[in-house]
């Protein structure tokens, strides 16, 4: 089962901060009064374990307000600045193995509420060659990863492994053939736009041609693992409200029990 660890985030925020507030509103203050009225009582025969005991918190205020400080950053950081994620197939290889674990810029698009997503402050866009973190938008509560290819208003084509848009060819340099012995794949350096990256094609059919028209406030994205892809050919163009932030590095690579760092630096 799926769980929406933003979701739950901001719940637990909300309620220890609720906590925290509602001691310093109302009960701490009856702690201060209790510890008071008692001292003025007993005068010089006041117990200091009895004051001890009138001014400890109970532990359902100490344990949430405890926690609170470290659940508003972790909140802040991942709701506005940086969140990481896990990269569960090989959709985006050779850029992103599955295992990889990467670091997400959740800014450098705008500012967006957490788990609603609204946008609130705009910094900028989706651009040609960013690899982006998005909701599925089949089923949003699914994290997907693909490289933009265009924006709004573009036209895409993809024929016999031909990418082009708006008419432009995007160019590729063949680079290798794997395995050595009997080739199954093409490894190829892709010029989009001004991002050169790397993309993995299988040798053989033509896999999911078409020609797309991107729509006012959506992208077309593909896996850089172009005939191993589910994505703007197959389900269609991700709506703006759908994205999460643009992936810039691999901070741990573990595809099974052992980590590696080997792979760590910045995505391209």
């Amino acid at each position: 089962m799926d769980i929406d660890f933003s979701f739950w985030l901001v719940i637990a925020t909300a309620i220890s901060g609720m906590v925290v507030l509602l001691d310093r509103i109302l009960l701490r203050p009856r702690r201060v009064a209790a510890v008071s009225a008692y001292q003025q009582e007993a005068g010089e025969r006041a117990d200091q374990a009895m004051i001890s005991t009138l001014a400890r918190e109970p532990g359902w205020v100490e344990f949430p307000k405890s926690f609170f400080p470290v659940l508003a950053i972790v909140l802040v950081v991942r709701s506005f600045m940086i969140e990481p994620f896990k990269i569960p197939t090989g959709s985006m290889e050779p850029t992103l193995l599955a295992g990889d674990f990467i670091l997400v810029n959740k800014y450098v698009y705008g500012l967006r509420l957490p788990v609603l997503g609204t946008k609130i402050l705009s910094l900028g866009d989706p651009e040609q060659g960013d690899v982006l973190v998005f909701k599925y938008p089949e089923d949003p509560s699914i994290n997907y990863i693909k490289r933009v290819i265009a924006g709004p208003g573009d036209t895409v084509s993809y024929y016999n492994k031909e990418l082009k848009v708006n008419g432009e060819v995007m160019s590729q340099k063949l680079l290798a053939q794997e395995p050595p012995a009997r080739p199954e794949f093409n490894l190829s350096e892709e010029q989009l736009g001004s991002v050169s990256h790397r993309i993995k094609t299988t040798l053989g059919a033509n896999l999911r041609p078409g020609k797309w028209e991107v729509p006012a406030g959506h992208y077309f994205v593909m896996g850089d693992n172009r005939d191993n892809s589910r994505d703007s050919r197959v389900w269609g163009f991700v709506p703006d409200a759908n994205v999460v932030g643009k992936a810039f590095a691999i901070w741990m690579h573990m595809p099974n029990w052992m980590p590696s760092f080997r792979r760590n630096g910045l995505i391209e």
